[in-house]
């Protein structure tokens, strides 16, 4: 019998997995897997579980948030032969849920998670050798991942990063950058920098993501950059279009594809991976693991 390391974290989105936790498993056991069952019990916790109990199992799949889909992934990363990897959307936003076409629903993506799906590679970044699965951001807004409370990210969703990220405005403070990729060096004061392989960020899809782009599998990040020199207005024309999808008109955005990056500032610079904290670095050498780990997609 097929073996699954079923991990979950109780705290994620409004419990919904917890509600629903026994048809979930009666799912699994009737699509011929032997059930491993661990409910986190904190902040990294996934990780480690990942990284000590990962090996022993032909599939792991996670529950939760895009923060328990990346402490998962960092697990597995730190095996020689990780398993296939199923996630199971449970969060306030679920951007990996898009990238991976899962359906709607915790049971809906249980099955995909353990029968109906389809394993294939993705990519995986890592920043100063800290995996993550679709995005590092540092600068504007970044903050607001990791500061806005579960109650209201529960409540509103993608808005609740949106309300508060506008309330940051008037305290914006530019990082004068060296970037570096490739042959190109460009050197500039920047409010905000993404490092990313998503088609939305904080539920978010908006004219600022190149998610045209977007192949999970190329090897390629996709980097967008935003200029001291924008106004404080064309600001709020960004974060206002994210909410309605419309163009802007800004050179103060720029973009390009890379599979690797260095970023360096005269101070150091505090990052969000994956909607969590991701430490502080003054130099930050982002780089791509292309296809290094196998997750289950939907159709």
């Amino acid at each position: 019998m097929k073996r699954m390391l079923f991990i979950y974290n109780q705290a994620a989105g409004k419990g919904t997995v917890r509600q629903q936790l026994a048809t979930v498993l009666n799912r699994f056991t009737q699509a011929g897997w032997l059930v491993t069952v661990y409910p986190t019990q904190g902040k990294g916790d996934a990780t480690r579980v990942a990284r000590e109990l990962g090996g022993q199992f032909d599939r792991v799949v996670c529950a939760g948030g895009d923060g328990t889909l990346s402490e998962t992934v960092t697990g597995l990363m730190e095996l020689t032969a990780p398993p296939v990897l199923g996630y199971v959307p449970a969060g306030s936003t679920n951007d990996c849920a898009h990238n991976l076409r899962l359906p709607a629903g915790v049971v809906k993506a249980a099955m995909v998670a353990a029968a109906e799906g389809e394993p294939r590679a993705i990519d995986v970044g890592r920043i100063n050798g800290k995996p993550f699965v679709y995005v590092a951001a540092f600068g504007a807004f970044t903050e607001v991942a990791y500061d806005t409370p579960q109650e209201l990210k529960n409540t509103f969703g993608h808005l609740a990063y949106v309300m508060a990220g506008i309330g940051q405005l008037p305290n914006l403070t530019p990082y004068h950058l060296k970037v570096e990729y490739g042959d190109t060096v460009i050197e500039d004061d920047f409010l905000y920098g993404m490092v990313c392989n998503t088609f939305s960020v904080g539920g978010l899809k908006g004219p600022v993501l190149p998610s045209d782009r977007v192949v999970l599998d190329d090897g390629l990040f996709e980097v967008v950059l935003v200029r001291k020199s924008i106004k404080l207005t064309d600001l709020t024309s960004v974060l206002q279009s994210l909410v309605r999808n419309v163009p802007v008109d800004t050179a103060a955005v720029i973009s390009f594809e890379t599979d690797r990056v260095s970023i360096s500032c005269d101070r150091a610079i505090p990052w969000t991976v994956d909607g969590e904290y991701g430490g502080t670095f003054a130099v930050s050498q982002v780089e791509n693991c292309r296809r290094a780990i196998t997750v289950v997609h939907g159709k």
